[in-house]
Order: C-alpha cells, then structure tokens, then sequence
C-alpha cells in the first residue's frame, strides 16, 4: 500500500481515464464486454484507473455491480487503481449522517477489493450548511480511516451533484495527512477552476485536472495529472495533451489540445450528463465496446444527430492522423 506521497509521485504527470462501465439495452452491466473495454484501456500508456467515477456510473451501480466492475480491472490493470466513494442513488433519500456513512462504507469496500486510493464524492447536501468545511473535512478523515488509503478530494460541478468547493475548502483538505490531491472538475467555470488550482498549489499533492472542456487551459493553471472522462475512450488523445505541456512543446501543446477540444465539443455539450452516452458510441467506434453493450439508462434520451456529430469528429480526426503519417 502506497503512502499519499508516493501515489502522488507515481501518478503526477499521467492520465487516468474515468473509466466507462458497458451496459445492456436493460441496463445490466457487460462482463464480457467489460473485460474487453478493460484490457483495451490497460494496452494505453495511462498511469491510471478512475472507477466507481461519474462516467463509469459508479453511484447508480448496485453494490454486487460495484464490486465486480472493481474486482475485473484490478485483475486487468497494474497501474492504480483510484475508486470513487459517494453515495449510491439508491440512498439519496437517507438522513445527511447515513448518507455520510455510505460513503465511508464504499470507501472501505473500495480498499477491500485492492484499489489503491479514494475519491471521495462532494456531499452536495452540505453546501450552504453553516459547518459544511468542518463536515467536509471530516468526511475525508472518516474515509481515509475507514479505507486505510490515500484520499483524493473532489471538486464536482453541480450538474453532475456536486458543489463549490471554497479556497479554504481545498487547503483544509490538502493538509490532511491521507491526502494524495484533489480533482477539479467545474465544467465551464473557469475562474472556480483557477482558484482552486491557486488554492491546491501545496507542493507534494497532485493538482488533478478533471476538465474535460478546459483541458488545456486547465494544465496552463497549473494541474498537473488529468483524470477525465474524456480519456474513457480517447486515451491517446488525452495523453497526447498533457505530454506535450510537460515537455514544454508549446506548437505541439497547441496542435494536440486543439485535436483533443474538438472532439470535446462533440461529446461534452448540453444536456451535459450524455455525455456518458456519447462517450461509449466513441467507445463502440474504437472497437473498445460493442454495439450491444453501449448503453446508457440513466443520462437523457440520446439522438442520432448527437451519434452523427460524434462518429464524423472520430472521421476527421483518424483522417488527420492517416495523412500525418
């Protein structure tokens, strides 16, 4: 078990997709399928798994889904393994304390079934409390005793249930000793983005860009490791980004981010939450999941202009790329 220091050191500077989790047109998960999709992402140079995360739709999964979508990648991959801990929607309508202690409760699962650190989930139901920093941090020191892992704090826009999380917010987080970094994913809001990278600059914890649509700008700020949806089937694209600006490659920074912004535009647009959906028809193009197991019950009805727009950024890109070579 790594220490929050030495997970920040092996992940700094690495992309971890958030990984996706195939589904039936019933909505029940694809083993096959997911072993399939797993391997294919372990075959990326990634430094990473996100599980259990939004794209992945861990919080809606049922407690045995959860424990075998862990249990099959932690067999596939050997890289870590960082899983999301939250509340399951099943329990959104439990009292704050309980739904406080079903995170922890998923955070120790977590560590059960050998992932290497947490994510923890914003508890959108503190925002606007009177103690909610105080109730925040203490959520992080439960799940890191709970766990015994390295903990990563969650900035969540609201639209995927999540809340702004203050200055003092991610500086109380970042000096707890189980903390490994924090993730920022605010969407479109970038001075919330700039802020919190301003307050998460602490020297040994990782800055983690989770900015599918200010990506680049995101790592200018000063995130230093990505953990974004957009890498669930786009890996390549994404490592391509944060290469290039560690490397200090700025034509090859601006050509790679350029690349990665447009198939942004196609598949993180509203209705925000499909873009689960958009991303596993990117995933079915790749030949990373099949057709059959490219569903998504739980975001917005999906359309076939949104499909069309997809496939022909795929084209376009692949046609870039066939001609550079």
């Amino acid at each position: 078990m790594s220490t929050p220091e030495e997970l920040a050191g092996r992940l700094r500077g690495t992309v971890l997709p958030a990984v996706l989790t195939p589904m039936d047109a019933s909505g029940a998960v694809a083993l096959p399928a997911l072993r399939r999709y797993a391997e294919r992402i372990a075959a990326e140079r990634i430094g990473g798994v996100a599980v259990w995360a939004h794209t992945g739709r861990g919080l809606y999964l049922t407690a045995a889904d959860r424990r075998r979508v862990l249990a099959l990648w932690r067999e596939t991959v050997d890289v870590p393994v960082v899983a999301g801990a939250g509340v399951p929607r099943a329990l959104r309508g439990a009292s704050l304390e309980d739904a406080e202690d079903a995170a922890v409760s998923m955070a120790a699962e977590a560590a059960e079934l050998g992932a290497d650190a947490v994510m923890v989930y914003p508890m959108a139901r503190h925002h606007g409390l009177t103690d909610a920093v105080e109730r925040a941090v203490r959520l992080h020191e439960r799940v890191a005793e709970a766990s015994g892992l390295p903990v990563l704090g969650f900035f969540l826009h609201a639209e995927a249930g999540g809340y702004p999380y203050s200055p003092e917010l991610v500086r109380r987080l970042l000096d707890l000793p189980s903390a490994a970094g924090i993730k920022i994913a605010t969407l479109d809001r970038a001075v919330d983005c700039q802020d919190a990278i301003r307050a998460a600059e602490r020297g040994r914890a990782l800055v983690v860009t989770g900015e599918d649509r200010m990506f680049g700008p995101s790592l200018m700020w000063g995130a230093d490791t990505a953990l974004v949806g957009i890498a669930a089937a786009r890996a390549g694209l994404t490592t391509a980004v944060l290469d290039a600006w560690t490397a200090g490659d700025a034509a090859g920074f601006l050509r790679a981010s350029g690349r990665l912004d447009r198939f942004a535009e196609a598949t993180f647009h509203a209705p925000i939450e499909g873009y689960v959906q958009r991303m596993l028809w990117a995933a079915v193009w790749e030949g990373a999941i099949p057709e059959e197991a490219a569903f998504d019950p739980y975001g917005p009805p999906p359309s076939d202009a949104e499909r069309r727009a997809v496939v022909t950024c795929l084209e376009r890109l692949a046609k870039e790329d066939d001609t550079a070579a």
